[in-house]
């Protein structure tokens, strides 16, 4: 039996995020994932940031404080669109085998991942690493920011 035939394909409301296999190496794996995804966001904003260039250049240099938002603005953008669309996960957690989910077994909405997605970044800004001392003492491996919006983090099937 494979890892991931493990897991029981029932719906995410029925009880399925007490199962505590969904939640194995899920630390580990929110590590690539956060690394994974920081490189796509950087790699986005590269083609963004000539666009911001030319339209600077259109605006006699009115354009070129879009630098100071660049970005900010498409990483909310790449969450939004992506943990909060249909797969629940950004290619870095799709990469990583994980995806996000609210407690209550719904589907996150775009307005929740970007919530999600800034309340994480505004935690490993202040406390870095820290923050995945957090998930060594819930049950599901919840960070700070999971408690607060009521989601987790669990493997795919």
């Amino acid at each position: 039996m494979t890892d991931t035939a493990a897991y029981p394909q029932t719906d995410l409301r029925t009880g399925a995020l007490d199962d505590w296999r969904r939640y194995r190496g899920v630390r580990t794996r929110r590590i690539m994932s956060f690394i994974l995804d920081y490189t796509f966001v950087l790699l986005l904003s590269l083609p963004a940031a000539f666009v911001v260039f030319l339209l600077g250049i259109v605006s006699f240099g009115l354009g070129w404080g879009l630098y100071a938002v660049l970005l900010p603005v498409v990483a909310i953008l790449y969450v939004g669109f992506t943990m909060g669309g249909r797969t629940q996960a950004t290619p870095g957690m799709r990469m990583a085998g994980v995806e996000v989910r609210r407690l209550d077994g719904e589907a996150m909405d775009p307005p929740l991942a970007v919530l999600h997605g800034v309340l994480f970044w505004a935690s490993t800004s202040v406390l870095t690493p820290f923050i995945l001392l957090v998930s060594l003492f819930t049950r599901r491996k919840q960070l700070l920011h999971d408690l607060l919006l009521g989601t987790v983090v669990i493997r795919r099937h």
